[in-house]
């Protein structure tokens, strides 16, 4: 069986990569927006149904042995370096396959409608097939290598998507702006893997983890390399102080924003940390900062969003701030509601993000809520999906994001004590309150647009199908991870034995405290009380406004993003530019490099124009020089 699976697991990275190939090499040559977009649906769709194939013979193992490395061949040998390429196959790697795939081949489908007529239409599909490829490539490498090679290939392909439309100076800035900025976090995971090799002389993942068991909690090794692998996380999945790329990401098509945001990318960071999730329970100091980091980013941004009037925008934010709840539960050594809320969150946020460009196709690309209004009658199946994935973000039951929020708000409580649960129930809040300002001035209320210019109208099947398939998963997915008062969570029963090991390190020093059945009962009802009281009050406030009023006092200082990026641009990007043009260009470049390189082409000429003189054309001239010649020869080896 291990064989059979070896022979087509191989085909969950190489069929995205084959649609990129095609499209990339002969899509405007074939020249057909069906054979473009549905050949590189396909190949994402075969991979998921591969996933079922291997979630089916995984289920038949025993739980200790649901971990499947496959050897293809011998990469690098180099002295003591010896990389295989080599995929594995897990509990934790098979449910990122399933989210990019599912949520991926979802997000290709509605992308034949969206982008239907652009003159680039076969590139576009080449791009998102070899994002998918990087994505999978990064999930099932079995060595921190391979993995940065996905890693890296996320980032570029983010750079390519983003700045798709790259006629338009702002797509341009904001593509270089998130290739940049992750370069910074990139470097982190570069020289966490150089600690690695040098102090465990291996590159596998397993075989890291495996050592690493053998050391003392809080080693100051370890805690760096926890360190390190979080600052790449803190680039790829938008934590503070890398967070500011994302949400100028939205420049780019919205099925790129669905993807980032839903199935590629921005897990990459969670994935990374819970991989290792055994490093960060022996390292519990890097912990307490992941938690630290998870919840000002998961309030800042969410404060953000609350006064933002792009609708992409919002949702940028939103997931800034979700994101910022799965590193809460990682911080409190809660990998398994992480993971959980990574799934749900795909779920709705792919949902959001595909219904906002619906929304912003039937209103002529129109992007800002405040010209909106009174949509919910013109595109009835973008308003009802919308509204599913708004209740499910916001935490209501029984729909997904109430159960994966609620066990993250659980265990920050029994994990980090009562002030970080009131403020992530605090953040909750906020973000059951922005996302129905969102709803209630895009669906509610009378249009604000003219309507003698823009007719709202509903998407095409292409595009509302996938919104439909999506509004289901962010109703029924939350099941997959029911709380143990209510019922058998079979999420965490699945990936118990990936995150065995290091639940069992955390015991060790944090002994398991038993909490009554009741406490959960009266925190899982106050989450629900709050986000229903922040939806009422958003909605009374926001469903009927006609009329708006410039922002002034702290409300401008949030509107305009607490001003981080105009602080980063004085701090960080006007000394290098200044530098680079004062020093790097006028000094180093012009007078250093392009002087050396002009001072010995000058030296050059000086010397042959000295060397011409000596070809006189006459005989004697000539001979004299040869006999001189001889005469050096002669006494060199006389008087040597």
């Amino acid at each position: 069986m291990v064989m059979q699976m070896q022979n087509y697991f191989i085909l969950i990275t190489v069929l995205p990569l084959l649609g990129f190939l095609i499209n990339i090499l002969f899509g405007k040559k074939i020249n057909s927006e069906k054979f473009s977009g549905w050949l590189s649906s396909v190949f994402v769709l075969v991979p998921f149904l591969i996933g079922v194939a291997a979630l089916f013979q995984l289920m038949s193992l025993p739980e200790d042995s649901r971990k499947i490395i496959f050897t293809y061949f011998d990469w690098i040998s180099a002295g003591t370096l010896t990389v295989n390429y080599s995929y594995f196959i897990d509990p934790l790697s098979l449910v990122m396959i399933l989210v990019v795939t599912g949520i991926g081949f979802l997000i290709h489908v509605y992308s034949i409608g969206y982008m239907h007529g652009d003159e680039e239409y076969a590139k576009f599909f080449a791009y998102l097939n070899l994002f998918i490829f990087a994505m999978l490539h990064l999930v099932i490498a079995d060595n921190f290598l391979l993995v940065f090679l996905g890693w890296e290939g996320v980032g570029l392909c983010s750079y390519l998507l983003i700045g798709f439309w790259y006629e338009k100076k702002f797509t341009g800035d904001a593509a270089k702006k998130a290739f940049i900025v992750n370069r910074i976090g990139d470097f982190g995971f570069l020289v966490a893997m150089f600690f690695i090799f040098t102090n465990f002389h291996t590159l596998e993942v397993s075989s890291f983890l495996g050592q690493i068991a053998r050391y003392p909690v809080n080693n100051a090794l370890l805690i760096a390399i926890a360190l390190l692998f979080f600052l790449g996380a803190t680039g790829k999945s938008a934590q503070i102080p890398l967070y500011v790329w994302l949400p100028d990401a939205m420049a780019g098509p919205t099925p790129v924003s669905a993807l980032i945001h839903a199935a590629t990318m921005v897990t990459a960071g969670i994935y990374l940390i819970a991989r290792t999730s055994l490093l960060y329970a022996l390292a519990p100091y890097a912990s307490n900062i992941v938690l630290i980091i998870g919840i000002a980013t998961a309030i800042l941004s969410a404060t953000i969003a609350v006064k933002q009037n792009d609708i992409k925008k919002i949702l940028a934010y939103s997931t800034v701030s979700q994101l910022g709840f799965m590193f809460i539960a990682l911080g409190t050594m809660s990998f398994v509601a992480a993971i959980f809320h990574l799934v749900t969150h795909a779920f709705f946020k792919a949902l959001m993000f595909l219904g906002s460009g619906s929304v912003i196709h039937g209103m002529h690309e129109e992007q800002d809520i405040r010209k909106m209004g009174g949509l919910k009658d013109k595109m009835k199946v973008t308003y009802i999906t919308f509204l599913i994935g708004a209740f499910a973000i916001s935490g209501i039951p029984p729909l997904s994001g109430f159960f994966s929020k609620d066990e993250i708000l659980y265990k920050t409580f029994i994990g980090a004590g009562v002030i970080p649960y009131i403020l992530v129930l605090i953040t909750a809040g906020f973000t059951a309150f922005y996302m129905f300002r969102l709803a209630g001035l895009t669906f509610f209320g009378k249009p604000r647009y003219d309507e003698n210019h823009i007719h709202p109208h509903e998407s095409p099947k292409a595009m509302t199908v996938p919104l439909i398939i999506l509004a289901v998963l962010s109703a029924i997915g939350g099941f997959i991870g029911l709380p143990h008062i209510i019922g058998f969570n079979v999420l965490e029963h699945w990936l118990e034995p990936v995150f065995r090991n290091a639940n069992l390190a955390v015991s060790m020093y944090e002994p398991v405290v038993e909490h009554p059945a009741l406490t959960e009962w009266i925190l899982l009802i106050v989450s629900v009380l709050v986000a229903a009281a922040a939806i009422i009050i958003s909605f009374r406030k926001y469903s009927k406004q006609e009329k708006f009023e410039e922002e002034k006092g702290f409300g401008k200082i949030v509107g305009n993003k607490y001003y981080v990026d105009e602080a980063y641009d004085k701090a960080v990007v006007n000394p290098v530019f200044r530098s680079s043009e004062s020093f790097l260009w006028k000094i180093f470049d012009i007078k250093i490099i392009d002087g050396f390189v002009n001072g010995v082409a000058n030296t050059a000429s000086r010397f042959s124009l000295d060397w011409k003189k000596l070809q006189t054309g006459v005989v004697q001239d000539y001979a004299a020089l040869a006999i001189t010649g001889i005469i050096g020869i002669i006494l060199f080896f006389l008087f040597k």
